[in-house]
C-alpha cells in the first residue's frame, strides 16, 4: 500500500487545538504528564502500549474516569496523532515523553488507514456541502398570497 505524506521523518508538530486537548487532559490529573505537548510546535508523540494504566491512577479524586477517557480519546483520535503514528520510524513514548519502542508495522498501517478514512470523510463532507441546493420556496396559492399581504398590513398598524 502506498504511504503518501507519511514517509516524512520530521516530527508532527502540535497546533493550538492539540495543545488545548492536552491541557484538558492535564487539568484532570494530579500532575501534568510529559508526553503531551505544552505549546504549539511541540512534537506529538505516540503513546506507549498500556499507558492508560499509568495515566488513570493520576486522575484527581473528584473527577470521573469517563471525563479522562473522553479527553484522552479526543487527543488520541485526532488526525495529527494518527499522522504521527503513521510515520516511518515513529516511536512510542512513556509517560514522561521518553522513547520506549518503535511502532509496529501493523500499528503504522492501522494509523495510515485511519488517516485515509478521515481524509475520505472530509472530502465527502465538502462535496456534500458544495452540492446542496437551497430548498425551493413553498408555492403559495393566490388566496394565501392575499391573506399574507393583509396580515402583514395589520401587523404594520399594530407596530405604529
Amino acid at each position: 500500500m502506498e504511504e503518501p505524506r507519511t514517509t516524512n521523518r520530521e516530527p508532527i508538530l502540535a497546533t493550538e487545538l492539540d495543545v488545548k486537548k492536552a491541557a484538558a487532559i492535564n487539568t484532570l490529573l494530579l500532575r501534568p504528564i510529559g508526553i503531551l505537548p505544552v505549546k504549539a510546535g511541540d512534537p506529538i508523540r505516540p503513546f506507549a502500549l498500556g499507558l492508560w494504566n499509568e495515566i488513570r491512577p493520576l486522575l484527581k479524586p473528584d473527577v470521573p474516569v469517563m471525563s479522562l477517557r473522553r479527553s484522552t480519546s479526543a487527543f488520541l483520535h485526532s488526525k495529527r496523532y494518527y499522522h504521527a503514528c503513521a510515520q516511518q520510524g515513529s516511536m512510542r513514548h512513556d509517560l514522561d515523553g521518553n522513547p520506549v519502542e518503535p511502532l509496529s508495522d501493523e500499528d503504522r498501517l492501522a494509523a495510515h488507514q485511519r488517516l485515509a478514512t478521515l481524509r475520505q470523510t472530509q472530502a465527502q463532507a465538502k462535496a456534500t456541502v458544495q452540492h446542496e441546493e437551497p430548498p425551493a420556496p413553498p408555492v403559495l396559492s393566490k388566496a394565501e398570497l392575499i391573506r399574507a399581504s393583509l396580515l402583514g398590513r395589520r401587523s404594520d398598524r399594530a407596530a405604529r
